[in-house]
């Protein structure tokens, strides 16, 4: 497999993923149902999912087995999804209104958390039925809870970063943030993964859990990248927000370091600014992309994808390994 192809292969497991998952997204209110299914209707890689299977391939496990796993995690990342969109006033996602869009603030509150009860139903009725012993259930939604708190506290630093107007961060700061907000999903994923086969041993939950972490601080890297530099018309959502809310995502701090004291001037004022105009933002976007921090923010995010590969060299070839080799390219290499 190669970038190439691996679009297929994500494109054939988000089909099956999408509609495991929409077979415990029906009930009652519709209205609620069809909120908190907005998202996975309107498309998506379901990357997390696929690293789910994968992993549990790489070691002998079923796709039908790890499913509840892979579902799970897809619905709790969307569950941050409708929440992050509430908190940033975010208007479009996957080139579709954001779920508060079109269905107002109260009701994506609630669908949000349909969405985040759902995953701890499927994972464990999914898991029991699938066949998966109850100890491991058990360590599953163990890893489950925690990777939702490093969530929730990674997203409420990210906002503490974004108030503090005075104060400055290292890239350090922005890798532990980052770290919890976005990586602890991969990692998951990829303990899920092992957790739902029988055939595995402690270390390869270690070396696993590696894997998801560095690629999923690779995956962030690139995707604050993309929300500064990035086409709408391929990315699906709007761009530039995260100048408006003065996020302070490692591309940004390269920014503010680079520019000369002109620009940093206009910089600034734009940044963390709801005022800002359109056309402000698009000269703050200009300037962005000037500065060609596009090779640095793909080198650094090379480093934490060539990390998580070592993790997988105790393993022979396999067409589990060469996917999840491919997938770790593939997350350095994306434009959306």
């Amino acid at each position: 497999m190669n970038i190439s192809t691996i679009g297929d292969d994500l494109e054939s497991n988000a089909v099956q993923v999408n509609e495991y998952i929409l077979s415990y997204l029906d009930g009652t209110p519709k209205e609620l149902y069809r909120a908190s299914s907005h998202y996975i209707s309107s498309g998506g890689k379901r990357l997390r999912p696929y690293i789910v299977l994968k992993v549990s391939e790489l070691f002998g496990g079923t796709s039908r087995k790890a499913m509840p796993a892979a579902a799970a995690v897809e619905l709790i990342h969307n569950f941050s999804l409708v929440h992050d969109d509430i908190m940033d006033n975010d208007e479009v996602r996957h080139n579709v209104p954001t779920v508060h869009a079109s269905y107002g603030v109260p009701l994506a509150i609630l669908a949000g958390d349909i969405l985040f009860s759902k995953a701890f139903q499927m994972m464990a009725v999914g898991g029991l039925k699938e066949g998966i012993s109850e100890n491991s259930i058990s360590e599953m939604v163990s890893r489950l809870s925690t990777a939702c708190i490093n969530v929730c506290e990674g997203q409420a630093i990210d906002m503490q970063m974004a108030s503090d107007a005075n104060q400055s961060y290292s890239q350090p700061d922005y890798i532990h943030m980052i770290e919890k907000k976005t990586a602890s999903l991969f990692e998951l994923s990829c303990s899920l993964g092992v957790l739902s086969t029988d055939n595995r041993k402690v270390q390869d939950l270690e070396r696993l859990s590696v894997f998801g972490k560095k690629i999923g601080t690779a995956f962030q890297l690139i995707d604050d990248l993309i929300g500064i530099v990035g086409d709408p018309l391929i990315t699906g959502k709007a761009v530039g927000n995260d100048i408006r809310e003065g996020k302070k995502t490692f591309p940004m701090v390269l920014v503010l370091e680079k520019v000369d004291l002109n620009e940093r001037n206009k910089l600034l004022k734009i940044f963390g600014s709801r005022n800002t105009t359109d056309e402000e933002l698009k000269e703050a976007i200009r300037i962005i992309s000037n500065l060609g921090i596009d090779k640095e923010i793909r080198g650094l995010a090379e480093t934490y994808a060539l990390q998580a590969l070592e993790s997988l060299e105790a393993y022979p070839d396999s067409a589990p390994k060469d996917a999840l080799q491919t997938s770790a390219d593939f997350i350095i290499r994306r434009r959306s």
